[in-house]
């Protein structure tokens, strides 16, 4: 693939962006979109500085059992926002147009369902809900619902990813055949605490009452990523894991290693180590006429064929500018786009501006949630485990 075919699409992906935001009527700050906050810890804490940024948005209210996420979050809002320890409270909050659910996995279904009723706006971390009735109960109640719900996939408003999508999908690496995915780390996963009685209540993410692990904290991104690109859902999973470094008491597997199974042959794998970090993220996406690699940020192309690749050192005859070669990644996918967690949230604004559907909505939260819930299963039991079908 030559350097314009890329500026081509770039442009247009680009300008697509431009447009869409031109026509977004964007609140005054009389008519801000008041946001609560439930769950102020390391993601809820860590999203309220970006939402400060957003014009149309404001923090009006924080809540959390803890203390001391709750008193670091005000500090954050420089003490502008309501404080509460109990999220019904919150709820009943007429001044409350919209909450961002940032608790632990477990407690997502209760308080989004709650938030739903209470008729606010909807942003639910990922991954969506725990268990197979709670995403029953989640789809039907918020698409009967008048208000926004966003699940937070952040990647999926990424420009970036959308950008990339497009080209898959167009046959820029022909039909693809196969879809590897890692995000590695070298470290325990845990957060300190400042005393034991604390200890489930911030290493929830240890523990299998409150968590699903590094599938619903980590491989969900990538495999809603993969239900995208795919167009499609996983026939079946298989996977396999365990507590093989880390045995510190923890519940939840130190490593998984999975194999979702998509229509038409193509075989998605996922691995998250805690004792390795060699590449970190990454997803590649491997077809007949090329690869796309991505990474946060950043995509490459690698034609398939030779005498493609040859070309990649020519003058581009339509710009006059020598195509890039990164490394060993191919040709660098350049875009235009923002922090994927900034525009997750500037993307939940604009529906609730313009009452329209987000890019990642309850049935793409719904989607991922089967498959992380699918995995599990399968991680748990030593079988393979078929798609969910009757839920969605």
């Amino acid at each position: 693939m030559k350097r314009r075919d890329f500026v081509s699409k770039t442009g247009l992906a680009i300008a697509g962006v431009s447009a869409m935001n031109a026509g977004v009527l964007h609140p005054s700050k009389e008519d801000s979109i008041n946001i609560g906050v439930i769950g102020t810890g390391d993601r809820g804490g860590g999203l309220i500085p970006i939402i400060n940024k957003i014009e149309g948005l404001n923090v009006s209210a924080c809540c959390d059992v803890l203390p001391f996420r709750l008193e670091s979050a005000l500090k954050k809002v420089e003490g502008k926002a309501k404080a509460y320890s109990d999220y019904t409270a919150l709820l009943n909050d007429k001044k409350i147009d919209a909450v961002l659910i940032a608790t632990p996995f477990s407690e997502h279904s209760h308080i989004a369902l709650d938030a739903l009723d209470a008729g606010k706006h909807v942003y639910c971390e990922k991954t969506m809900v725990k268990g197979y009735e709670s995403i029953e109960s989640l789809i039907k109640k918020a698409s009967q619902s008048k208000n926004i719900f966003q699940t937070g996939h952040q990647y999926h408003s990424s420009r970036l990813y959308t950008h990339l999508v497009d080209l898959i999908q167009n046959g820029k690496i022909g039909k693809i055949t196969a879809i590897e995915c890692q995000w590695n780390r070298n470290g325990d996963w845990r957060r300190p605490v400042p005393s034991p009685e604390f200890e489930r209540a911030i290493n929830w993410r240890m523990y299998k009452q409150f968590s699903g692990g590094l599938l619903a904290e980590l491989c969900s991104h990538q495999l809603d990523f993969c239900n995208w690109v795919l167009d499609a859902v996983p026939i079946k999973v298989v996977g396999d894991g365990g507590i093989d470094y880390w045995k510190d008491g923890r519940e939840t597997y130190d490593n998984v290693h999975m194999i979702y199974s998509y229509p038409n042959g193509v075989r998605a794998k996922f691995t998250c180590l805690t004792s390795n970090s060699k590449d970190d993220y990454q997803i590649k996406v491997l077809g007949d006429k090329g690869t796309i690699t991505i990474d946060y940020t950043e995509a490459w192309f690698y034609p398939e064929k030779k005498e493609e690749s040859r070309q990649i050192g020519e003058v581009d005859g339509v710009s006059g500018a020598t195509v890039k070669w990164d490394q060993e990644k191919g040709i660098p996918i350049t875009v235009e786009h923002l922090d994927p967690s900034k525009q997750a949230l500037l993307d939940f604004r604009d529906s609730i501006v313009t009452n329209s559907m987000p890019k990642s909505n309850v049935i793409s939260g719904a989607k991922a949630a089967i498959c992380v819930q699918m995995g599990l299963d399968a991680l748990h039991t030593g079988k393979v485990v078929d798609w969910k079908g009757g839920l969605i």
